[in-house]
């Protein structure tokens, strides 16, 4: 018998292939992250090779106030949303990723299914970093079955309907007011791509539910700007919601546009104008009539902050849009009106003519989709020769004649290209 021996090697086989001792190091700290996150005291050039090699997936209980570089976050975004524009988040990719998740899961929060702890425990994670929440989706309850209701009832000796539950959506006051850093809120009660299971409790804004905003909005002290569009806010609700606002000591922009707030939501928010630091204020698609349109006049008149008026598709008619006209011959701040599709005609462009010649601070005017009429054009057409300050006229749909349209082009023209031509005013300069 005889052995016999043979030497194997692989000839592509090099001492520079073995993973360095630091390398390994590395690999380890990335695969145990979780268990142990050490970050904080490694060597920035092995925290960057560290931090690039993380898993978007790690719990955010562990990367939430640990890990700050930009670059995680960005690949956090990326991974899980198609568009990624951070303009709109202070250019921080990991503000973005905290807002957009935090409205992922109030936009799929449903009422005594979903575990409350879901958003409550994400507060401690997420509440230095959100300043902006846009939630354009509140699920309602889940409907109980009719035949278990049925036994449930008859158990209980209820008598509430079959098919009758609770409606109520989530109460916000717990979560907003730990945003102890939150300025803007945009809400919509209602349901997206609700397709054949259309209902219109689906898009039901309730009194319980406006009861708990309210409050919310009350603690909310360094609030910007408050959204609440599409919700069938009436006037009630308004009133509500109005008297958590009075006096706030932040709030700029209010937006309740397309809502049913008629003439006496109207007159609440007359009194918010002038208790509050309003800047902009939109009231578009409401059911305002006269009454609340001179309501809002008397309250423009008296007013020093607001800047942009929206009052479009309402129904304000003559009285109210000679009240607004009015109001603007003594205001002395507004520089944005909408007046358009308020069944305006020519006594409201006789009095808006009035302002055209007098007011010397607004820049914009909408009566688009107006009567106006051709007499009413000539009216607005002799109040704007004197005119220096108006840049932005829109008078589409408002039959003033192509005559009228065209000269009053011209002079809108010819403001425009004044103002381009002024001198930009100069900052203060800084004490030396």
């Amino acid at each position: 018998s005889y052995c016999i021996h043979r030497i194997i090697e692989d000839p592509e086989w090099s001492l520079a292939t073995v993973p360095q001792l630091t390398e390994l190091c590395l690999q380890h700290i990335v695969h145990n992250f979780t268990q142990n996150p050490i970050l904080d005291c490694l060597q920035p050039e092995h925290q960057r090779k560290v931090l690039d090699r993380l898993p978007t997936d790690l719990p955010l209980a562990v990367t939430a106030n640990l890990v700050s570089d930009e670059d995680y976050w960005k690949r956090c975004c990326t991974e899980r949303w198609q568009v990624c524009d951070i303009s709109g988040y202070g250019d921080s990719w990991k503000r973005m990723f905290f807002e957009r998740h935090l409205e992922n899961i109030l936009k799929s929060f449903v009422p005594n299914t979903t575990d409350p702890n879901q958003v409550l425990e994400l507060i401690p994670l997420c509440k230095d970093y959100v300043r902006k929440l846009e939630v354009d989706q509140f699920l309602p309850p889940l409907k109980v079955d009719p035949e278990e209701e049925a036994d449930d009832i008859s158990d209980s000796g209820s008598d509430l309907g079959l098919g009758e539950v609770p409606i109520h959506h989530y109460d916000l006051g717990a979560l907003v007011t730990a945003l102890p850093y939150i300025e803007e809120l945009y809400l919509t009660y209602g349901v997206k791509d609700c397709g054949m299971n259309f209902e219109w409790n689906l898009f039901k804004f309730t009194y319980q539910d406006c009861c708990n905003l309210a409050g919310a909005m009350k603690k909310c002290h360094k609030l910007k700007v408050f959204k609440l569009t599409r919700s069938n806010v009436d006037d009630d609700k308004t009133k509500l919601l109005v008297r958590s606002l009075l006096d706030h000591p932040s709030l700029v922009e209010l937006n309740l546009s397309h809502n049913l707030i008629g003439d006496t939501g109207a007159q609440a928010v007359g009194k918010l104008i002038n208790r509050s630091k309003l800047e902009t204020l939109d009231l578009c698609n409401n059911k305002i009539h006269h009454a609340g349109a001179q309501a809002l006049a008397q309250a423009v008149a008296q007013n020093c902050t607001l800047t942009s008026l929206n009052l479009r598709l309402n129904y304000l008619g003559d009285e109210g849009g000679e009240a607004m006209g009015h109001a603007l011959l003594a205001n002395t701040t507004l520089k944005s009106i909408h007046l358009g599709s308020n069944m305006l005609s020519e006594p409201s462009a006789v009095l808006l003519s009035q302002v055209l010649a007098q007011n010397a601070t607004l820049t914009s005017i909408n009566l688009s989709c107006n009567h106006i009429g051709p007499d009413g054009g000539k009216q607005l057409l002799e109040g704007l020769a004197g005119n220096k300050t108006l840049t932005e006229f829109d008078l589409r749909l408002a039959e003033v004649g192509q005559e009228n349209e065209f000269l009053i082009g011209q002079m809108l023209w010819a403001n425009r290209h004044a103002a381009r031509l002024a001198p930009q005013p100069q900052p203060p300069a800084e004490p030396l």
